[in-house]
């Protein structure tokens, strides 16, 4: 490469995954496994309450009829993260109730192809 050429730009790496393809749908997955591995690891909670909480959320969906396909799988791990973090006193469910909300709206007033940003 010569002087005052730009130096090349390399493509992203792909997102993790396997011969049937990525490991995560949409971003906010990987964000919801991101965030319980650093909870984990740094110590707020264990993997063993993680795996309690992960299997109630799941088996409280089942038994209100989620037909458990698979597609469903991160809104239990949301569900779980939520009812774990306001078992420990993280939360509070108004809290949380009122960052649903603000989401919900920052979603609702941004432009289609936009980050939200709350």
């Amino acid at each position: 490469m010569s002087a005052g050429q730009p130096s090349p730009v390399s493509a992203p790496p792909p997102p993790p995954g396997d011969a049937d393809g990525p490991a995560f749908d949409e971003t906010w997955q990987a964000d919801a496994f991101a965030l319980v591995q650093t909870m984990v690891d740094g110590g707020v909670f264990t993997p063993a309450e993680w795996s309690d909480a992960l299997s109630t959320a799941i088996v409280a969906a089942q038994q209100a009829g989620d037909p458990d396909l698979g597609d469903t799988y991160y809104e239990h791990w949301t569900a779980a993260l939520e009812s774990l973090c306001t078992r420990k006193g993280l939360l509070s469910g108004p809290s949380i109730d009122r960052r649903q909300h603000e989401w919900e709206s920052a979603y609702e007033h941004t432009p289609h192809g936009q980050p939200v940003e709350l």
